[in-house]
């Protein structure tokens, strides 16, 4: 339970924080801390699957499985395995318009002192009209492998181990807030800023919402909008769920395209993560822990792209609050060590 106790250490200091006045003072920020037992979709686990056979199938969809139940793996030492898929809570993520605004640590706003990631807007503009709605969302990446810290399974390899941490910040990026400085890392937006690669976004919509997105349309971020530019300024606002939710996709595949995300689906991730530069949307599910929380349903954690209508309707309000708080599932195929 080291890490468990872990976890517990680091949210007590970030409550002794929370406590000091000034700079710890929460101004309009809110959230709330997440309960890893009530406020988690343990039913976005499944379905779990043995080779390409479901043995605890749900009524989510799934990726492709490698079709053979047994496997091999040379690295670190040769083994022979049961390759076994299932999806894993891993990261705890923040999308707020606010700096510094910590949403799943309680709704706090912790600045460091100094002028930095102030250049973000507090809150949706209008720019032309109320047709043409403008937001700008900062992210917060934590690192929160649920499932290692309950150790629901002792010695399982495939989870990942690691300790709570605030992996990453956006207020202390420059290229998140600036379209221009964020062609560095994908040079490719050009090619599809026009109509037609737009309009195909409508068929990955479509997708998502039924069933998977479409990997291949690697630009769609589906019902949500398009992935180029990789960073918050969403130039098309819908409502603070299909915004938020573009940001955080936008940022998950920002940290594939710098090589912090790897991949762990498919017949690649049996052995070892692998490179991923072009994110593959299937790979994620995305629940929402604040303002309200979503443990159940077919929608609770529904994919990258997924319409927001009607099962996310409602969940952001001026009385639970605008800043948004997800935990990322990732889906996991594994080659498992044979007893």
């Amino acid at each position: 339970m080291k890490p468990l106790r872990l976890l517990t250490a680091v949210l007590a200091l970030f409550g002794s924080l929370m406590l000091l006045p000034g700079r710890a003072e929460a101004v309009g920020c809110s959230g709330k801390f997440v309960n890893p037992i009530t406020d988690v979709c343990w039913s976005c686990l499944f379905p779990l699957s043995v080779g390409g056979l479901k043995i605890w199938p749900s009524g989510r969809p799934d990726t492709n499985n490698p079709a053979s139940p047994i496997c091999a793996c040379a690295d670190p030492l040769p083994r022979i395995g049961i390759s076994v898929g299932f999806w894993e809570p891993v990261r705890l993520a923040d999308v707020t318009m606010k700096p510094w605004c910590f949403v799943n640590l309680g709704g706090k706003k912790i600045a460091p002192g100094f002028d930095i990631g102030q250049g973000m807007l507090a809150g949706p503009s209008q720019v032309g009209g109320k047709s043409q709605n403008t937001a700008k969302w900062h992210v917060h990446w934590y690192v929160y492998p649920l499932l290692y810290w309950m150790e629901i399974l002792t010695d399982f390899l495939c989870f990942e181990q690691a300790s709570f941490d605030i992996a990453y910040m956006t207020e202390i990026d420059p290229l998140w807030q600036d379209d221009t400085l964020t062609a560095l890392i994908n040079p490719e937006a050009v090619v599809f800023a026009n109509p037609l690669a737009v309009a195909a976004c409508a068929g990955d919509c479509v997708a998502g919402t039924v069933g998977l997105p479409l990997d291949p349309l690697f630009w769609c971020a589906g019902c949500q909008g398009t992935m180029y530019p990789l960073n918050g300024n969403i130039p098309s606002h819908i409502g603070h769920v299909q915004s938020s939710r573009l940001a955080l996709s936008r940022f998950a595949y920002k940290m594939h395209r710098m090589g912090l995300a790897w991949g762990t689906m498919g017949s690649q991730g049996l052995c070892k993560k692998y490179l991923m530069p072009i994110m593959r949307k299937q790979q994620y599910r995305f629940q929402m822990t604040n303002p309200t929380t979503t443990v159940s349903g077919r929608y609770a954690c529904s994919p990258i792209g997924a319409s927001t209508m009607p099962p996310d309707a409602g969940r952001a309000y001026p009385a639970a609050g605008e800043d948004m708080g997800y935990l990322v599932w990732r889906k996991r195929n594994c080659c498992v060590r044979a007893p």
